[in-house]
């Protein structure tokens, strides 16, 4: 009994030290837990909240239309149409499969263009094909080359095994879905892309609107195009080749440029400025885009976004261009072009450019261009750019400028006298003005007045350190030290290097080799060696009409906020100063002397450009014909016959309006324009007189109707 009760006492001092332990263990139990917690919480907590932030909350930027443009007088030039629009945003990780099903029930809702049909490639409708029929995919290779090929290469072996027939097959409704899951692949994941925006039927967008609940990643929304007013269907629109283009949103960024704009917050399928003004100002014009947080689930899909940023589109444009004047400088050109290629066969091409001499404003900037199209008639084509982007022997009118540098390094006194008659060096050939026997004793404002090559041939072997001419003696001129100072006086005005334009693409001309012959230094002197554009003798001009300062002409004349309307401009954000680029290392009273002989070549009898000129206008000017071997777009195919093109004439024009105080200088460029003795030399000078006339009518025009900024 005794024994029992030490037992049982034995027992009950035991179950206390097992609880004892139970206890202590789920105690340590506890307290690593809480301590693995507190670490996972305080330590890291930071990091694993990142990580969650970073795969559940993605922020996206999406497109703001483009700001508008406009011409100097507040009138539209390019605008933006808003469009119904058809989106998707696909997930982060979505299979195929589901993807070309979701396209299948769009497709129930949406009609596909033909233009987009048009697009599905072969390789698209394999891809469709291989996801519509996966066993028959998979028989089209055995066994033994399944365990030789990885996933890739079983993929590419299937492509090339699937026949013809079934590819063909796919038509209809079928070929619909192709179009629409082609346009779903090509869209980033959670960034909008346009699957549709053409031509949505309002029945289109309310169905699919409806339906958004059962269409993951499917949105309905509102997009933009570029319109332009002053462009009729298939019609050159005005100023069209300077305004540029922008890129489609299925084109996207350039690849060249792709990490640059993507650092800028650009999205992949953006569309940006591919040209000219689109280009130069897309800083400008492309918008304040809104930004969007998109929370996305685990499987990668959109459940919730919100506006992080509105969004605000770009900012407006305003040029110096009036666009009536560019209109009216475009007609010109046209109509010229069309009444005189019969007979001049050669003729293809004319530009004029129009700017304020003293602001460097380009108020027109006009190029008109015939070409051969496939069927082998000719069509207008907008070539306005051509004013900077090409460049032609310009001939005389740069016969100021030699002047000028002859002044400047004492080459020649301002009045001298100098005898115009034919030059004849021992091996050269005779060196004569138009005038056959010589204009005989002339000073520098005939020379100008009646467009002497003797004089400049003079001018040009002064400056190459022979003074006097010897009948049938050698030219011992120094040809480098000639042809470097006349360059260098040249560059002065703006020949020979760039104006500085803000358009992207210009040209500086082509300076050729150094002469092998003292000849051709004296043709330099007259403008038949170097090429210059369009734009750089209208600068040229420029410097002379407003006493000696080179401008750098601009096109865009103020930036503005957006408007609160629709086709409104808003407040001034910025105004574009004028910008003075060098001034030329000359004396007033011989800019004054240039001017006065400019003003004897359009109001003197015996001026080259007397009579041509409505007298109003009080122009002074230069003019110029350059004669060289065709070397233009048919050139080839003389070439290729080991035959020589024929010898052409470009015939040119450079002034400024009024005489006594200019407000607008004029260049006008008419490439080949004839051949030989052929008639109509003076085009240049028709197409100068009628450019000045819409001008000065507008002027007047706008002033009748007290418009405050007339031009």
């Amino acid at each position: 009994m005794q024994t029992l009760k030490k037992i049982q006492k034995k027992k009950r001092t035991h179950v206390p030290s097992r609880m004892n332990m139970l206890f202590f263990i789920v105690f340590i139990l506890f307290s690593v837990l809480i301590l693995r917690l507190g670490i996972i919480q305080i330590v890291n907590g930071e990091d694993y909240k990142k990580e969650v932030e970073r795969t559940e909350d993605v922020t996206v930027n999406t497109s703001v239309p483009r700001g508008e443009i406009f011409d100097r007088n507040g009138t539209l030039i390019v605008g933006n149409k808003p469009l119904n629009a058809i989106t998707y945003a696909r997930p982060k990780t979505i299979a195929q499969r589901d993807m070309l099903k979701l396209a299948e029930k769009l497709s129930e809702y949406v009609d596909m263009d033909k233009k987009e049909m048009n697009l599905v490639t072969l390789r698209d409708r394999k891809d469709y094909w291989i996801l519509k029929n996966p066993q028959k995919a998979a028989n089209l290779v055995t066994r033994s080359e399944m365990k030789n090929l990885d996933n890739t290469a079983l993929y590419h072996k299937q492509l090339s095994r699937i026949a013809k027939e079934d590819l063909y097959s796919i038509h209809g409704k079928e070929l619909k879905n192709v179009a629409i899951f082609r346009e779903m692949l090509n869209g980033y994941p959670l960034f909008p892309h346009v699957i549709k925006n053409h031509n949505v039927s309002p029945k289109e967008y309310a169905e699919v609107s409806e339906n958004l609940s059962s269409l993951p990643g499917i949105n309905t929304t509102t997009d933009w195009e570029r319109v332009y007013p002053f462009k009729a269907v298939n019609e050159n629109g005005v100023l069209e080749s300077i305004l540029g283009t922008i890129s489609s949103s299925k084109e996207g960024l350039p690849k060249e440029l792709l990490d640059y704009y993507l650092a800028h917050e650009y999205s992949r399928n953006d569309r940006i400025g591919k040209s000219y003004l689109e280009y130069e100002y897309e800083d400008v014009l492309q918008g304040h885009k809104q930004k969007m947080k998109n929370i996305t689930g685990k499987d990668g899909g959109v459940l919730h976004s919100e506006i992080i940023r509105p969004g605000r589109r770009g900012y407006d444009l305003m040029l110096s261009i009036d666009v009536e004047l560019q209109k009216k400088v475009e007609k010109i050109l046209q109509n010229m072009l069309i009444k005189k290629r019969p007979g001049h066969r050669f003729l293809d091409r004319a530009f004029v450019t129009m700017m304020n001499p003293n602001t460097g404003e380009i108020l027109a900037m006009a190029g008109k261009q015939l070409i051969r199209g496939q069927n082998g008639h000719l069509k207008l084509t907008d070539a306005a750019f051509g004013n900077l982007t090409t460049s032609y022997s310009m001939g005389s009118v740069v016969k100021g400028a030699t002047l000028l540098a002859g002044y400047q390094t004492g080459a020649l006194k301002p009045g001298e006298v100098l005898v115009d008659q034919p030059l004849k060096f021992r091996g050269t050939k005779v060196k004569k003005s138009w005038v056959d026997e010589g204009m005989g004793p002339i000073n520098d404002l005939m020379a100008l007045k009646r467009s002497s090559n003797v004089y400049m041939f003079r001018t040009a072997m002064k400056l190459g350190g022979q003074m006097d001419y010897i009948p049938d003696g050698h030219l011992r001129i120094n040809k480098m030290a000639a042809i470097r100072t006349l360059r260098k006086q040249f560059a002065e005005f703006g020949l020979g290097v760039k104006t500085g334009i803000d358009l992207p693409g210009e040209q500086a001309g082509f300076g050729g080799m150094n002469p092998g012959e003292p000849g051709k230094v004296l043709d330099y002197a007259i403008g038949q060696y170097d090429t210059y554009t369009p734009l750089q003798i209208a600068q040229y001009m420029s410097v002379i009409a407003n006493g000696g300062y080179r401008i750098q002409p601009h096109i865009a004349k103020e930036i503005h906020y957006p408007g609160s309307r629709e086709n409104e401009l808003g407040s001034v954000a910025k105004e574009m100063e004028t910008k003075i680029l060098n001034r030329v290392e000359m004396k007033p009273r011989w800019i004054e002397r240039i001017k006065e002989g400019l003003r004897k070549v359009t109001s003197e009898a015996g001026g080259t450009a007397y009579g041509y000129f409505d007298s109003r206008f009080k122009v002074a000017g230069k003019t110029g014909t350059a004669q060289g071997l065709y070397d233009g777009p048919a050139a080839g195919t003389y070439w290729k016959r080991n035959v020589l093109p024929p010898m052409t004439w470009n015939t040119t024009f450079a002034g400024y309006a009024p005489f006594n105080h200019p407000e607008v200088v004029i260049s006008v460029v008419i490439p080949w324009a004839y051949e030989g003795e052929q008639k109509d030399p003076h085009l240049n000078l028709l197409v100068g007189n009628k450019a000045l006339k819409a001008y000065y009518d507008l002027k007047k025009q706008r002033v009748q109707q007290k418009q405050i900024h007339p031009l």
